[in-house]
């Protein structure tokens, strides 16, 4: 039992002969146990270094899924990213012959960097592409990105698009933009967004409703659009009013 639990371990066997001492077998306690080695202390420090060959974390997820050619684009658009002549040459000589997977994977990876200007960039190439076909994700994930970055202008540039190809981004996305045009200081904007949610074939959601509400509340003829529309829609639900003399309204 002893041996076939130590030929388990991946340790080398003239480290095991070296370092290990076996304790002899008491006559009256024919356990187990007493079968097994005890290690000295220079073998718990080899222990304790030894590498089982498994890697520890890679700093590319899914490295194993993205080819050399992947890689080396990745690393050459944001070594050029500050150049914007040398960035379009670069995109045009090696972006352009990737294969379908590894536009996805540097699109992604670059997401994942928060490279959203690069990730951008790749996909107004992927969609130029023969093998393209309108996906809202891959519009989500770069719209939300560029709204968190405050991008507000880019963001509605992809905004049009998907427009274009008539897709509805699900109310995620409504919130994110619409928070970011509140961030900004566009509330105007940010109706002309709630009045495309309004359109969007999916059924409404709370959370788009109460980001306007909250901050629509140094507008109140906005806010009062809003207020109504949140309503109808969801009558059960309530609504917190604060004191007009805090802004003034009195």
């Amino acid at each position: 039992m002893s041996i076939r639990a130590f030929s388990r371990l991946k340790i080398p066997s003239l480290f095991l002969i070296k370092h290990l001492t076996v304790s002899p077998l008491p006559s009256t306690s024919p356990t187990i146990a007493s079968w097994i080695p005890e290690l000295s202390r220079s073998s718990l420090s080899f222990v304790k270094w030894y590498h089982d060959g498994r890697p520890r974390g890679s700093l590319w997820r899914g490295k194993k899924l993205i080819g050399k050619e992947a890689l080396y684009v990745i690393l050459g658009l944001r070594r050029f990213k500050s150049d914007e002549e040398k960035l379009d040459k670069f995109v045009k000589v090696h972006v352009l012959r990737l294969l379908k997977m590894d536009m996805i994977a540097v699109l992604n990876e670059l997401e994942r960097q928060q490279e959203v200007s690069l990730a951008v960039k790749v996909f107004w190439v992927i969609q130029k592409q023969a093998w393209y076909q309108p996906d809202v994700y891959l519009y989500k994930d770069l719209i939300i990105a560029l709204a968190r970055q405050r991008k507000m202008d880019d963001a509605m540039k992809l905004w049009e698009s998907m427009r274009k190809e008539d897709l509805f981004p699900d109310s995620q996305t409504f919130t994110e933009v619409i928070r970011g045009f509140l961030r900004d200081g566009s509330p105007a904007d940010a109706m002309n967004i709630f009045e495309d949610m309004k359109k969007s074939p999916y059924p409404p959601e709370e959370l788009p409703f109460r980001i306007l509400l909250k901050g629509l509340l140094p507008h109140p003829l906005l806010r009062n659009r809003v207020k109504q529309d949140f309503e109808e829609i969801f009558p059960d639900r309530h609504i917190y009013d604060p004191p007009e003399e805090i802004f003034g309204l009195r």
